[in-house]
């Protein structure tokens, strides 16, 4: 009978040492395909790009400052090998874009060309699938980190040496209000 209930109270502890190894392996993998859709999009937006200069060459073709500005941005996004460059390449792209579509504001042929107004709605459209997966990757992170520093979950991070991770965070450039200025 004892060792009935001695084998049981074995076989649980073995069970709970391994649903928390898994837990962190699921985690882990949830944060690691995230990140991965971040980047999926991130791309998605970079093969519209080329369109819409096209498009926009066509009518504002002494903006070439600009446009080369986009150009610029887009070719560091697509060649940055890790996350960390990627965003800051994210954020000179999106900065380049704004001005993009400041220069459509001048030119009204523009803001009315079908694909000009097509490239703006996938280009809105994939922002939205990138603030999701953002959002995706931040609460991935945040269930990771909190079975890290809450118990028993802690005791399991430090038995499997599982440290919290990073939350996805926009550059301070981002968090400043947008001043929209014509000339």
């Amino acid at each position: 009978m004892i060792g009935w209930i001695i084998l049981g109270v074995v076989v649980l502890v073995v069970l709970i040492f391994f649903y928390y190894f898994n837990r962190f392996a699921v985690l882990g993998n949830r944060i690691d395909n995230s990140l991965s859709q971040i980047d999926v999009q991130l791309k998605r937006r970079a093969d519209l790009i080329p369109n819409l200069i096209e498009t926009v060459k066509g009518y504002a073709k002494h903006e070439k400052k600009i446009i080369d500005s986009v150009t610029a941005a887009r070719k560091a996004l697509v060649s940055a090998g890790n996350i960390e460059g990627k965003i800051k390449a994210n954020d000179k792209l999106e900065s380049a874009l704004k001005s993009v579509f400041a220069i459509a504001e001048n030119y009204p042929n523009l803001k009315a060309n079908e694909n000009f107004l097509e490239l703006q709605r996938e280009l809105a459209t994939t922002e939205d699938k990138v603030a999701y997966s953002r959002q995706f990757y931040n609460d991935s992170i945040l269930a990771y980190n909190d079975l890290c520093k809450t118990y028993p979950g802690k005791f399991f991070a430090d038995l499997y040496k599982k440290k919290p991770r990073q939350f996805f965070e926009i550059s301070e450039v981002e968090r400043k209000p947008v001043k929209v200025k014509f000339d």
